[in-house]
């Protein structure tokens, strides 16, 4: 095959065609979750973040080997929720919004990451945001303190 100057227009033109793609690909953060596999709110959580444009990989787990996880990667007890996921290295615990876990990679504060502690209703995967009761996503620092990262008033 003989590179012709059409040819080489003819490539250049598809590369620049297919450039946004390539980068699109690229920005598409990948979170890994332990949930218990019978969770339905976990993977409504889970199906959000999808369709947020998050990559998402599972992994089963329940019980006493979840707990431990957790408390192994610096979540007090006081923060936990039903599931735990794993973005560039943070945690995420519990129903966190969308927008805050982008918020977090954007801002790389000094922190294990970010919590919804318990279930709150209208929290991502947990009932019709339209109907939410408030709740606050928490940082959580290192030492296992944590202070408010973001607010969501009742619907």
């Amino acid at each position: 095959m003989t590179l012709t100057r059409r040819r080489l227009l003819a490539c250049s033109a598809s590369s620049f065609v297919a450039a946004p793609f390539a980068v699109w690909a690229e920005e598409k953060p990948t979170i890994h979750v332990m949930k218990d596999p019978n969770c339905g709110c976990c993977s409504a959580w889970i199906d959000i973040l999808e369709k947020n444009g998050f990559a998402v990989t599972t992994e089963r787990s329940f019980g006493t080997l979840l707990i431990r996880h957790k408390l192994d990667s610096g979540i007090p007890q006081n923060m936990a929720s039903c599931h735990t996921g794993e973005i560039e290295g943070y945690m995420i615990e519990g129903h966190v919004p969308p927008a805050d876990i982008r918020k977090l990679l954007a801002e790389r504060p000094d922190a294990i990451g970010l919590a919804v502690p318990g279930m709150p209703y209208g929290s991502p995967g947990m009932g019709p945001e339209d109907e939410r009761e408030a709740y606050e996503v928490f940082l959580i620092f290192r030492d296992g303190s944590t202070k408010v990262f973001s607010h969501y008033d009742v619907a």
